[in-house]
């Protein structure tokens, strides 16, 4: 209802007006605020993702010069798992070792699925000696 009500008062308006363009703004992105009304597991704004990924932003002013644009990839790809991890609740140091760990000790290319850490059980992260 709220939207055909919208709608209507929304043909009533100037569209210059910041009553019309405000009225303009919900509709345009109507079907995103009804997900989010249906489900209240969503965010309505992405200061989340924002926040989680100022760490990220932080270390990208700490690196200013990678040496080439193949070091970049591989540091954002670092970030990323790292990033990942902690997003799924492990430790992204333990998590990196024991995945470069299982990698070294022969990890057949079919079961690379288990990898990921959202597929990952916490292990015991590889014992580093001398």
């Amino acid at each position: 209802r709220l939207h055909d009500w919208l709608l209507t008062q929304r043909r009533r308006l100037s569209g210059k007006s910041t009553l019309g363009k405000a009225m303009q703004y919900a509709l345009n992105r109507w079907e995103a605020l009804a997900r989010y009304l249906e489900d209240g597991r969503l965010s309505i704004d992405n200061n989340l993702a924002e926040r989680q990924l100022r760490g990220i932003a932080l270390t990208t002013k700490n690196f200013p010069f990678l040496g080439s644009d193949a070091e970049g990839k591989r540091a954002a790809s670092i970030y990323t798992v790292a990033e990942t991890a902690t997003l799924n609740g492990l430790d992204p140091e333990p998590y990196i070792a024991a995945v470069i760990d299982r990698l070294a000790r022969g990890h057949t290319i079919g079961r690379l699925h288990e990898l990921p850490p959202w597929n990952s059980k916490p292990e015991t992260p590889p014992v580093v000696t001398g």
